[in-house]
């Protein structure tokens, strides 16, 4: 009887541990969210839209030299040609964005902080391309109801015009699916993948690692400018004295949002500050071994079409990036300029006034990994800062 109970008992287990297996393994590939699905690194002319039956406008015109990363030929590793580190491609693209909502199912929104992160498996290396929010752009792929209805819009809007809650747009990835196709069709910037973080999830991540600790060569106030100013979502901003600042979530996302005595520009930098800070706080002896478990915790929180497996590339890529490489490219300051466009829904408003083609080819140089007289102009790798007290 001990003996029939002790075999039951193993092949329980056994069914269970196979079960448990098959269970990961079929988690293992499988994006997160609803993959973007972009067919292929295309360049998109208005002239070139036809629609489908559903109404969704489709997009049939000549490729690009550079294929899309699933077109890519498979390179033949030799010996002397290094591989990719931890399973990795050689390169991914990522369209990072920071979504002015709490909302938990990301119905609507705007995507006011755009980052495009080069990943090269390879060197290793980590490029940040910070991509303004008052750009102005053509939309593309909304159904063919609306389209006439909304032509334009700027770059944040994309995300919000995608969100299911506008029943805009019916294609795959929602608010960041429709998002990647904008800047496909206006720049020629096609990504893999995407990873949506509203401000609860923020918070979340943040006060997950405990924290992140921020060096400011100046003080940054993101109180009132006065008695008139009463804005409630820009109170509770703060002010964030020179020297260390030990940031939680909620004083980071207050920190990351600041911007009327300093512009968008330098709030853009305020957020490299914050990357960097976390960083080096992902790399701390005291937290790196609990990376993944972290990263778990908040997975349900943030909208994204990685796959685990791709997520683990990544956290296994992290303590191989030397300080150098991790750097943030901008558009150049004297590219900044202000100035005024119709926009559909708003009327005239402001937008950043720099030529299509200058930033085709800024883009061009990013994916071909070219710009280190750029670099210098328009981004930094993270400081060398001086020792905490």
């Amino acid at each position: 009887m001990k003996k029939k109970t002790l075999i039951a008992l193993l092949v329980f287990t056994a069914v269970v541990l196979i079960g448990g297996g098959l269970y990961l393994a079929n988690r293992w590939n499988k994006p997160m969210a609803e993959a973007i699905n972009l067919p292929s690194r295309t360049a998109v002319t208005p002239s070139a839209q036809s629609s489908t039956p559903d109404g969704q406008a489709e997009t049939s015109v000549p490729t690009k030299t550079s294929a899309a990363a699933n077109d890519l030929p498979t390179t033949a590793f030799t010996a002397t040609t290094p591989k990719p580190l931890c399973g990795g491609p050689e390169v991914m693209y990522i369209i990072a964005a920071g979504i002015d909502t709490d909302d938990p199912n990301y119905t609507y929104g705007l995507s006011d902080v755009m980052r495009v992160i080069r990943v090269d498996f390879v060197t290793p290396k980590v490029t940040v391309l910070t991509l303004p929010r008052d750009l102005k752009v053509d939309l593309v792929d909304i159904i063919a109801a609306k389209a006439a209805e909304v032509p334009n819009a700027k770059l944040n809007q994309a995300y919000f015009y995608g969100s299911p809650g506008m029943s805009y747009y019916t294609g795959t990835g929602g608010g960041m699916g429709l998002l990647a196709r904008v800047l496909a069709h206006n720049y020629d910037l096609y990504v893999d993948n995407y990873a949506a973080v509203n401000m609860i999830a923020f918070e979340e991540i943040i006060d997950a690692m405990g924290g992140v600790d921020v060096y400011l060569e100046e003080p940054v106030d993101g109180r009132p400018l006065g008695k008139d100013d009463v804005d409630p979502y820009k109170q509770g901003q703060g002010y964030f004295p020179k020297g260390w600042n030990h940031l939680t979530g909620f004083d980071a996302l207050s920190f990351v949002r600041i911007r009327d005595r300093y512009g968008e520009v330098a709030r853009t930098d305020h957020q490299t500050m914050l990357i960097c800070g976390i960083q080096d706080k992902l790399n701390s002896p005291e937290i790196i071994a609990s990376v993944p478990n972290m990263v778990l915790s908040v997975l349900d929180d943030i909208q994204t079409d990685l796959t685990l497996a791709q997520i683990r590339q990544l956290i296994c890529l992290l303590p191989k990036l030397s300080r150098e490489n991790l750097q943030f490219v901008r558009f150049p300051d004297e590219w900044m300029v202000q100035g005024r466009a119709d926009i559909a829904r708003l009327g005239n408003t402001f937008v950043w006034d720099i030529p299509v083609e200058k930033i085709v080819e800024f883009i061009n140089a990013f994916e071909n990994d070219t710009l280190p007289v750029v670099l210098e102009e328009g981004g930094t790798t993270c400081p060398v800062n001086p020792p905490k007290k």
